[in-house]
């Protein structure tokens, strides 16, 4: 049922279903005070008060747009790829990618939790082998959905264990390239505290790992929803690190960056500073 209802849905125009996204996101703030909570306390952590009139801005788009990050999601892993790849009607940034190819070191596509991050690795898929790193839904149904329409073009998936780690060294090694999401909370033991918006968040320590060991050039790359759903634009840009810092706070730093010059489509009913299981939040990077 759920499966044909997704089905369904995906045939329905994009500028649609964004509408249906706002209503939806709204919805859902109105009706779950704890997302509700989460939200505003995100977006007071990170500087945008929902009691001025700039942080009341951020915090409306905020709930319409990430209604909209559900309900586009039949129209992006269900529509044709050739027709999901038109709607990415604007890149900003691809001669970094190109300098990147050049380099032939493989390269680390970084995107956190902003706008249609499905775009940025099937939209790279047309132009290059790419590895993502995936963590399975819960509902089984929902990953073979998701894993068909993400695996297309040159793209490969990788489940976020020790064997996808893997994956994603081999493929870097033969000058691939590889997607990780920076702002997902990664299972204890496979992180380090670092400052995200002022508070510790627990962040992943293997983007820095696999760019140290391999020499691939990191890029930052973001899908920017475009207004009543005429496409996505797309932004790259090479981040570069200095491996005698704290890599993690540094990669956070380049997100908060990225974030604030969008606010309104960053995903902050996401919970970016829960303690994963079995880790004491009093160990931490300072």
């Amino acid at each position: 049922m759920f499966k044909f209802t997704f089905q369904l849905f995906s045939r329905l125009p994009l500028p649609v279903l964004h509408v249906l996204g706002v209503i939806l996101g709204h919805l859902t703030y109105a009706l779950s005070g704890s997302y509700a909570a989460r939200i505003r306390e995100n977006l007071r952590q990170a500087g945008f008060s929902p009691d001025d009139e700039q942080g009341k801005r951020v915090l409306r788009g905020a709930i319409a747009e990430a209604g909209k990050g559900i309900t586009e999601l039949p129209w992006i892993w269900g529509r044709p790829y050739n027709v999901v790849l038109g709607a990415a009607n604007k890149c900003i940034g691809i001669e970094h990618v190109e300098a990147a190819q050049a380099g032939r070191r493989g390269i680390i596509f970084l995107t956190p939790h902003l706008g249609c991050f499905e775009m940025t690795g099937l939209y790279m898929a047309q132009h290059l082998p790419i590895t993502v790193l995936y963590r399975p839904p819960r509902l089984h149904w929902l990953e073979e959905v998701m894993c068909a329409g993400r695996a297309r073009g040159h793209a490969k998936l990788a489940k976020a264990d020790l064997s996808g780690v893997r994956l994603l060294y081999k493929a870097l090694k033969r000058g691939e390239a590889i997607g990780l999401l920076p702002d997902q909370v990664p299972s204890g033991g496979e992180g380090v505290w670092a400052g995200f918006f002022g508070r510790p968040a627990y962040t992943m320590t293997l983007a820095g790992r696999l760019a140290e060991s391999s020499g691939a050039s990191l890029l930052l790359a973001s899908a920017e929803r475009q207004a009543r759903g005429h496409g996505y634009t797309l932004r790259f840009e090479p981040l570069t690190l200095d491996y005698s810092q704290s890599v993690p706070q540094q990669i956070n730093a380049a997100l908060e960056r990225l974030i604030c010059a969008c606010p309104a489509q960053y995903l902050w009913s996401y919970n970016r500073y829960k303690v994963p299981r079995g880790l004491s939040p009093a160990v931490r990077e300072q």
